[in-house]
């Protein structure tokens, strides 16, 4: 079937008077919504962690045709959620041609449309809105007016038409208005002067926004979502009370529940198809790597020295992984090896990546973010080391180190180099196996598996490792000697044994 060109076209077309006449956009993000769940598609792809906790809420505020708000610390999917609401939106949408707010070509709500469809009647010429065209999202700070969200009078456009600076034809439309029969998101909410949240007053409640204070009445029809972060509400500035009471839903999201959710939104997210680049080496992340990186993440949110209040962003690991890649990629451009395989080395490599995504607390500054960083990558290692290796006994790795045995693993160090030093610590290659690596796989996925297991046991503190990367014997803690009281006089002693 063709595209209707015209209102006569589209009064043939199933877009009729009664389909669009009264069908606002609330109606259709609802009914769309209805027909995903009937069917079982899913909702918001790509979001990972939410199905059972956020998706739920924003499901039910949209059933309940309620503008929303996301409430969440950084990096927490806010704006991708929001950007994801067109895809509940009609594939496409008729509008009156040349109308900047998009006016429902039965009912237009501006002076021009309505001069237009009563002059050109059937002929007035109609045009097509896709979902993304219906999205207008705005990121609010301290500088946005008034005129920037409703609109102001144009008095150039005044000048060269000859209009009354009362008319309507005078008005340039601010972004609320432009998205009408559509969403229109603000980020950062509490980032607008109060006296600018005022403004979304009555579009919220009454549907209708008013212009410079002439008699200017335009009845829009838009779906209003927010999304704030909590810090906001003390530290920068607030949400005004009769604004909070206007918003429908107040859902909070969250950061990821379990270290897999976390590693599936880090592999979705970053950049790591380094394959198809020009004389690039395939790529393989052996999962104790992605394991470690997502615990830094994890082990960050529950650190002391560390803010909790502004939170760690899903950004940290995403940032670092691909950094990670990178150092492991140059390292295999230098040396012309035919695999990419990241080491631990290079998540201490990709400390830039880490330290920019850390608040830190008084204790935290004090000891600095690079030594924070380096002390949540060891507990990550850990953590991780326990969960592959757990009840491995490594007795012999670490006599061979007390035995005077030690090796330097620098970063930069080809594979099949660092290979045959490893290869000399007893009973180290043969516990690769739990790590699903043998003699048959690659110098790098060898030397990968060797060194997450020396970093587990430095991590431990089994055997030590210096800033240079070389491990070493493990440093032996004096045993306290007895306390011995020999009496002097009755309820007195002397203490010996005690340097």
């Amino acid at each position: 079937m063709s595209v209707a060109r015209t209102l006569g076209e589209l009064r043939q077309s199933p877009f009729t008077e009664q389909r669009l006449g009264s069908r606002r956009v609330k109606d259709e993000l609802r009914e769309n919504l209805m027909a995903r769940l009937r069917e079982g598609s899913p909702i918001f792809p790509g979001i990972v962690g939410y199905d059972d906790t956020v998706v739920p809420q924003i499901v039910n505020a949209i059933l309940s045709r309620h503008n929303f708000i996301l409430l969440g610390l950084r990096g927490q999917a806010k704006s991708r959620i929001l950007r994801a609401l067109t895809a509940l939106l009609d594939p496409q949408m008729p509008y009156l041609a040349g109308c900047e707010i998009h006016d429902n070509p039965y009912a237009p709500i501006c002076r021009r449309c309505r001069e237009l469809v009563a002059k050109e009647a059937d002929a007035s010429p109609i045009a097509w809105l896709t979902p993304d065209h219906r999205y207008v999202e705005k990121l609010a700070t301290p500088d946005v007016t008034i005129a920037d969200l409703i609109g102001d009078i144009d008095p150039i456009k005044a000048a060269r038409g000859g209009h009354e600076l009362s008319s309507e034809f005078t008005v340039h439309y601010g972004l609320l208005p432009r998205a009408n029969r559509g969403i229109f998101a603000i980020n950062e909410l509490p980032d607008l002067a109060g006296k600018i949240q005022v403004g979304l007053f009555n579009i919220m409640q009454e549907g209708d926004v008013q212009i410079k204070g002439y008699p200017i009445r335009l009845p829009l029809d838009v779906a209003l979502v927010f999304s704030a972060n909590p810090e906001d509400y003390t530290a920068r500035g607030k949400i005004i009370t009769p604004l909070k009471d206007r918003i429908g839903s107040e859902i909070r999201t969250h950061y990821p529940a379990t270290v897999e959710e976390g590693m599936a939104i880090t592999a979705q997210e970053a950049w790591l198809d380094r394959k198809n680049e020009r004389d690039g080496s395939p790529l393989h992340i052996p999962k104790y790597v992605q394991e470690v990186i997502e615990r830094i993440a994890f082990a960050a949110r529950d650190d002391k020295k560390i803010d909790k209040r502004s939170g760690v962003s899903q950004r940290l690991p995403i940032s670092a992984i691909e950094n990670v890649v990178s150092n492991a990629e140059r390292r295999a451009l230098t040396h012309r090896e035919k695999l990419i395989v990241p080491r631990i080395s290079d998540i201490y490599a990709a400390l830039p990546a880490i330290t920019g995504k850390l608040e830190l607390e008084y204790e935290g500054e004090m000891k600095g973010a690079d030594y924070v960083s380096r002390e949540l990558i060891r507990t990550a290692v850990a953590k991780t080391f326990d969960t592959y290796l757990h009840g491995v006994n490594m007795n012999q790795v670490v006599q061979w180190f007390d035995l005077g045995g030690e090796i330097h693993l620098g970063d930069n160090a080809g594979a099949k180099e660092v290979l045959q030093g490893l290869s000399q610590i007893q009973g180290l290659m043969e516990k690769l196996g739990k790590l699903n690596v043998n003699a048959k796989d690659s110098a790098g996925m060898q030397v990968s598996a060797a060194e997450f297991v020396l970093e587990g046991l430095h991590a431990h503190k089994k055997i030590g490792r210096n800033e240079e990367r070389v491990f070493t014997a493990g440093e032996k803690q004096p045993k306290k000697q007895e306390r011995v009281y020999e009496p002097e006089e009755p309820g007195f002693g002397r203490k010996r044994g005690f340097n």
